[in-house]
């Protein structure tokens, strides 16, 4: 069933993005992540133009974050506290970031920019992630099972000033740190059209120290509002948000984040961070071939530059 998306102008199959909505939803309850990491190069690889995808992805983060978020708020697993935090450095992050993704769009190299930015930053986190979730795999048989200690809460985060209490994830640290976590994955979400969740979910964890159960709920908690917020700035600014493609992905991406979340559920923190790091690597492979493959139309797009 083909269906025209009018701001993308291309005709795509709709059950196609139904599939690919349910899919990256599934991941999103899962791992804790909107799944824009996953789903907007899939949508450059079935045609759709990047500034479009960008823009419409983010749209579908938030409605695939919300129903993830819902099923934590249930199990108490979300720390409100720091993710008004991290929220407040994700909307000046996406303010920053939408008016990059303006500037480079007049200059027309906004394509480039954010194919660019998803090789490195999926290369440098699933490489990062990958590793890391193979010694803590390692730790563990070697324990026989037993859980390996708590990393110990030192370090230049405790040392900074304007100190927070954050108590469901049982820290007293510096709101510095979380703040420019938030600018960051703000930034990102602007100009990659992603949650920023593969970025955040491994900050809260590894800088931030907090507690893997908490860390999926409040994670998701910032990339709604932040994912919103750069859906509007887009909508206005760009007119590159397509509604018939972001409802196909938002009606999968609901459906998906239910059954993701009760898999996540079920399995190891270890098994979901290898399994996340693989797919990272994954997509960023396919990203990396597609920009060394020269483009079949190099020719014709020299000359219409050169108008």
């Amino acid at each position: 069933m083909q269906i025209y998306l009018p701001i993308a102008e291309v005709s795509v199959n709709a059950f196609l993005l139904l599939g690919l909505g349910g899919m990256v939803g599934v991941l999103s309850g899962m791992f804790g992540v909107g799944g824009g990491f996953l789903m907007t190069p899939l949508l450059f690889f079935i045609g759709i133009p990047p500034a479009v995808a960008v823009a419409t992805e983010a749209n579908q983060i938030v409605a695939s974050s919300f129903s993830g978020l819902l099923a934590h708020l249930k199990r108490k697993t979300v720390d409100l506290r720091m993710g008004v935090v991290l929220l407040v450095g994700g909307l000046i992050g996406a303010g920053i970031g939408v008016f990059v993704f303006n500037y480079l769009k007049s200059l027309g190299q906004v394509d480039l920019l954010v194919k660019l930015c998803y090789v490195v930053f999926l290369g440098i986190i699933g490489a990062l992630m990958f590793a890391e979730s193979l010694r803590a795999i390692r730790k563990a048989r070697k324990s026989g099972g037993v859980p390996p200690a708590k990393r110990k809460h030192r370090g230049w985060v405790t040392a900074l000033p304007f100190k927070m209490r954050f108590r469901t994830s049982g820290l007293y640290i510096s709101v510095i740190p979380p703040v420019l976590v938030g600018v960051l994955v703000g930034i990102l979400a602007a100009i990659m059209g992603v949650g920023g969740g593969f970025i955040m979910v491994p900050a809260m964890i590894y800088i931030l120290h907090m507690p893997t159960k908490v860390v999926v709920g409040t994670s998701l908690f910032q990339i709604i509002f932040v994912t919103a917020f750069t859906t509007l700035l887009h909508a206005t600014t760009n007119y590159t948000v397509d509604m018939a493609l972001a409802v196909l992905l938002l009606v999968g991406g609901v459906i998906g984040a239910q059954i993701g979340t009760r898999i996540g559920v079920k399995l190891k923190a270890e098994q979901l961070r290898i399994l996340l790091a693989m797919l990272v690597l994954l997509v960023c492979g396919k990203l990396a071939f597609d920009l060394l493959l020269q483009p079949g139309e190099l020719y014709s797009i020299g000359a219409v530059e050169g108008h």
